[in-house]
This record gives structure tokens, sequence and C-alpha cells, in this order.
């Protein structure tokens, strides 16, 4: 059975395709506009690296985030599962494997915040505590933002597929929205890194 049916909303295969070329191109774009931005704050967090006059410093306070880390990689898996099933039609699976990957990336901005409300209120570092306070939070605090768009993205194709909204002929666009997901856990591999590794 053909994910692309001959008319899609009726227009034309040729048309459905450029629309999925478009998507594909404006995504892929998205994400080299992304990479710059994340680029200047990893630059910027490794510039600074020492440069703080006063304590809290990354060795005192940071611990390195093991289960958060393990959901979001996970969630890479999951979604590329919940890619496949949609292209089989098969939407219930679709549903179930989508809703473990926007729960997985739920479970790292927890795990986020827990660890921002222990940085604040027991180590009491914050953004304007020093360089490194500042540079952490910016760059933690950016690709959370990414997180949080992913996840509420996924709710709503999860809440259009619970009210039978969604189908096979969505799965390009489902695809294409991968992109940005797997964009997301790649770059945590970077500031994780950057931040927990090279950092401390």
């Amino acid at each position: 059975m053909s994910s692309v049916p001959a008319t899609v909303q009726g227009g034309s295969v040729s048309e459905f395709a450029a629309r999925n070329d478009r998507g594909r191109a404006g995504m892929l774009l998205l994400i080299l506009g992304e990479i710059s931005f994340f680029a200047v704050f990893l630059v910027a967090y490794l510039f600074y690296i020492g440069k703080s006059l006063g304590g809290p410093y990354p060795a005192d306070v940071l611990d390195f985030p093991v289960f958060g880390t393990i959901c979001l990689l996970s969630s890479s898996f999951t979604i590329t599962i919940a890619v496949r099933d949609l292209r089989r039609g098969e939407v219930g699976r679709f549903a179930v494997a989508l809703f473990v990957t926007l729960a997985l990336g739920a479970a790292f901005l927890v795990l986020t915040a827990s660890e921002w409300q222990r940085l604040i209120f027991q180590e009491g570092l914050t953004i304007r505590t020093n360089l490194f306070g500042t540079t952490y939070f910016s760059l933690v605090g950016f690709h959370a933002a990414h997180v949080t768009l992913g996840v509420g993205i996924m709710s709503l194709i999860v809440g259009l597929a619970a009210l039978g909204h969604v189908s096979a002929e969505h799965s390009e666009r489902v695809e294409i929205f991968s992109w940005y997901w797997h964009f997301v856990d790649v770059v945590w591999i970077a500031v994780l890194t950057v931040v927990y590794i090279v950092g401390v």
C-alpha cells in the first residue's frame, strides 16, 4: 500500500511532492540557522571557562545528567519507529511510539528543571552569579527551549492522531519534523560534551 495517494486533498502527486520538497528545504535551512546559534553559545561557554572571578565553578556544582541523556537520546529511536509505523499506515502504533517520544522529552525537561532548582536554590548559581552561570543557563536553557517546542508539537500531533486526523499520507511531514528532533538530540551531545566533560 502506497503512503502517498494519487491525489492529496485535491492536488496531484507532483504538487504533493513539491510541497514536501519545500518542507524538507525549509527544515534544513532552519536546522542550519539553529546550528549557527548553538555554535555561538558553545564557543562563548568555552571562551569563558575558568574566567569567573568567584564561585561556584562547574566542577563544584555540576552532576553528569546520565538519566536525562538516556531519555533524550532514546527518543531518537522511538521517533524513528513512529515515522516507520505511520508510513505503514499503522496509526495506532505510530501514536503510541510518538507519545513515548514526547514522554521521554518531557522527562528530560523535568530532570533539567530539577537540576536548575538545585543549582539556584542549593548552590546559589543563577544567570547573574558569574560568567559560568550566565553562559551555562543561556546554553542549556536555549537547548531546553528547543526540546520544549518539540514536545509541544508532538503533543499536538498525538492529539490529532487520537481524534483520527492523522493518516499515512502525513508521514512525510512527520518525518520532516523528526529531523528537527534528531537535531535537538545531536545538539545535546555537543552541549553535554562542552558543559559536563570539557568544562569541568
